[in-house]
């Protein structure tokens, strides 16, 4: 299938076959007790900072179709522009990241503090960036690269000790039971009001199913985090029988709440009128105001304004933005999940990498007060920065440092013993009474983006 040839037909003769093969429905599972279900989010809750990779055929293009710029995000070019799936398989022909190196990619996350990583493996595009036998439309078999990236990726986070994860795409912009629902629009297309062809569900989720599977057995990773599930042919039902599939094939696996229909759009909580599937919340390009108290969640987040690759997108954010985000997103008891778009070529854009290592040397110091903590006792933000607490100890990050030497905290409930700063081990004096705590700083902020005074 290197060649031009599209690989509709074979997507729908392989679909047709598996849907012989894959049960629908799995067979149900027990319910999760309290204990279990914590001791398999433990090293989730723990870890706080993650690494998020968009990458595939759209970083070809890298934003840019026929002479025109794409004014949405990179990874949605094929749906922008119109591309019909046979010109979109094109790309497939120039797609060879003779750039990329799994090892470095592993070592940017690591160096950065991040504890896990979590990539597409399969977008709205359809284009499966891993070895795949449920389909031709692969990055093996289509792409002049004819490697598994995946398989590199899951062995190098294995050896750094970062936890290895996969995005998912429900909605699937080519594979041949799906198409724009609209009268006089091109149906070989991608777009916002993707339908299912009737009677071909069930063949598509049997398809889903296969390549899932793929992905748990072959590569075996921690986290399945789901996307595309707005559609109207995408029922709660659908994504609970998913869920259950997902975990039926690795018990421990986390799975984000995108999987089902109870996510509230770009705000990421879970619907509250019944159950749904999913382990995490999800909020896209924001932090909740006030957290989500007693969900877990997770923030994810660009470093510019795109998730996949765009040449010219440079509105990156500063260090101390990416820095001061993690902070409030720990201070409010959840994770941040922070994206790269790498090139066509396999490399991580260097404004990204720069920045990474910035976060990173901020981490080498600090991480104590981001990594298992939970959220703020104070019942409102401080007003100079934000707070985390770890097994008796409160961590005050501070932002503005105060021009008069001293910072007053509220009272959260407990006696402070002492406090000192986190990066030079300095003693801070302390004074507490019925109100609350008084801390003396020295006259200058240790770090520019965020000092943090330990309080035992």
């Amino acid at each position: 299938m290197r060649a031009g040839k599209s690989s509709i037909a074979v997507v729908a003769a392989l679909t047709a076959a598996l849907a012989l093969l894959v049960p629908v429905t799995p067979s149900a599972r027990e319910p999760e007790t309290p204990a279990a279900r914590d001791a398999r989010m433990a090293w989730w809750r723990e870890a706080r900072f993650g690494m998020f990779i968009h990458w595939g055929l759209y970083a070809v293009p890298a934003g840019e179709y026929k002479g025109q710029r794409a004014k949405d995000i990179g990874e949605w070019i094929m749906s922008w522009a119109n591309i019909p799936r046979a010109d979109y398989e094109k790309f497939a022909d120039q797609f060879n990241p003779v750039k990329f190196d799994a090892a470095r990619w592993v070592a940017i996350a690591k160096n950065a503090g991040m504890k896990y990583i979590v990539i597409t493996s399969k977008h709205h595009e359809g284009f499966a960036m891993f070895d795949s036998a449920v389909s031709h439309y692969d990055i093996v078999e289509r792409t002049p690269f004819g490697k598994d990236p995946m398989a590199a990726l899951a062995v190098e986070a294995k050896k750094a000790g970062l936890k290895f994860a996969f995005y998912y795409s429900i909605m699937d912009w080519h594979h041949p039971s799906q198409y724009v629902d609209a009268p006089g629009k091109d149906r070989t297309a991608g777009n916002r009001k993707t339908e299912i062809i009737p009677d071909q569900k069930a063949a598509y989720i049997a398809y889903m199913k296969a390549q899932l599977k793929e992905l748990v057995s072959k590569y075996d990773p921690a986290v399945l985090w789901f996307d595309g599930e707005w559609m109207d042919w995408w029922k709660e039902e659908d994504g609970q029988d998913l869920y259950t599939y997902v975990r039926g094939l690795k018990p421990d696996i986390i799975i984000n709440n995108r999987v089902g229909t109870g996510r509230k759009g770009m705000e990421g909580l879970s619907r509250t009128d019944r159950e749904y599937a999913g382990d995490f919340g999800t909020p896209e390009q924001q932090i909740p105001a006030n957290g989500m108290k007693g969900v877990d969640w997770e923030s994810c987040m660009t470093m510019n304004d795109t998730w996949g690759f765009k040449s010219y997108d440079t509105n990156w954010k500063s260090a101390e933005t990416i820095v001061r985000n993690l902070i409030d997103i720990a201070s409010k008891g959840g994770n941040y999940l922070l994206n790269v778009g790498p090139t066509a070529d396999g490399e991580i854009p260097p404004a990204s990498v720069e920045r990474l290592a910035a976060v990173g040397r901020w981490m080498s110091v600090n991480g104590e007060a981001i990594y298992g903590t939970t959220a703020s006792p104070f019942a409102e933000q401080l007003s100079f920065g934000r707070a985390t607490q770890k097994k008796g100890r409160l961590y005050v990050h501070v932002f503005e440092w105060p021009s008069n030497g001293t910072l007053t905290l509220p009272s959260w409930g407990t006696t402070p013993r002492k406090a000192w700063l986190l990066s030079t081990k300095a003693a801070v004096p302390l004074k507490a009474d019925a109100s609350g705590v008084t801390l003396t700083l020295p006259p200058h902020a240790p770090d520019s983006i965020a000092s943090v005074v330990a309080i035992e």
